[in-house]
């Protein structure tokens, strides 16, 4: 089979459940892992015939898809900050609005000092190491409760050379940190139960429960906790960085205000929401 037949089969098999755009999307992505060809390579030469082993691996894909399972999870890797990650089904798929964080928390910092900095709630690892990356001189830890996700951010790290500190633990059991630290930043669960009707197909039924959710009853369970460990945890002028769900915005303000921090600041990410916080220990 030639590789413009199968870009058909795709274009026809799929089209009930993504538009033109995302399934040609997909079609590259596959191309680029499965053959190590561009799109510009499959323009110039449509004929470019498939040999079986390939064939096998696009029809076991286009199955997937039709389940709408994350192209990520299908090509085990997406890109974060402009560096390639592993991901699988043990971690959540890094979204923009973190990277957005990120950079926040990158902006206010900047890159001249030798920090101590805690991410509870790694997953893929993408915050800690983009951090280690842009603040080599750092000290750099993480926290998760799944030794599968763990596992993931551990080979994450090696692949882009840096050196973080991982930590297998339940936040929510921790009474104090062990060190203190100038930076926690967290994205924790915050998608309540009562939204997930919101929530895509792709990631109701594939991306971890453990990474999104949070019971109704105490929506604000994951920050109340760390921010009462954060108060104690981090160094005088501390920062503390959360992503948050929009809905609970002024909630999470008033709380952190009850903890004891200052200076909290809400930002909004590119559509909009309000969906980061930063807060300052005195």
């Amino acid at each position: 089979m030639n590789i413009k037949t199968l870009k058909e089969i795709y274009l026809k098999e799929l089209t009930q459940f993504y538009s033109r755009d995302e399934i040609q999307s997909f079609f590259y992505l596959l191309c680029e892992t499965y053959l190590n060809k561009t799109r510009v390579e499959i323009a110039l030469d449509p004929n470019f015939d498939i040999d079986p082993d390939h064939e096998v691996e696009f029809k076991k894909a286009l199955e997937q898809l039709k389940l709408e399972y994350p192209i990520q999870y299908i090509i085990g890797q997406t890109e974060f900050m402009d560096l390639e990650f592993e991901v699988n089904q043990h971690v959540l798929i890094p979204r923009p609005e973190t990277e957005e964080l990120v950079r926040w928390v990158l902006s206010t910092i900047g890159h001249n000092k030798n920090y101590t900095i805690l991410d509870i709630g790694t997953g893929s690892g993408c915050i800690p190491i983009v951090l280690a990356k842009h603040l080599p001189k750092s000290t750099i830890a993480t926290m998760d409760i799944s030794e599968s996700a763990l596992e993931v951010a551990s080979r994450n790290a090696c692949m882009h050379k840096v050196t973080v500190k991982f930590i297998k633990k339940n936040i929510l059991t921790l009474d104090s940190l062990n060190n203190t630290y100038d930076v926690i930043v967290s994205n924790p669960p915050y998608v309540r139960e009562s939204e997930k009707n919101q929530m895509q197909t792709n990631v109701l039924k594939y991306e971890p429960d453990l990474a999104l959710y949070v019971s109704d009853q105490d929506p604000l369970l994951f920050y109340r906790h760390i921010a009462q460990l954060a108060i104690n945890g981090l160094k005088p002028k501390g920062f503390l960085f959360f992503e948050i769900n929009q809905y609970l915005a002024k909630d999470l303000c008033l709380l952190m205000t009850e903890i004891g921090f200052k200076n909290i600041e809400l930002k909004k990410d590119i559509y909009g929401a309000d969906r980061m916080i930063k807060a300052v220990k005195n």
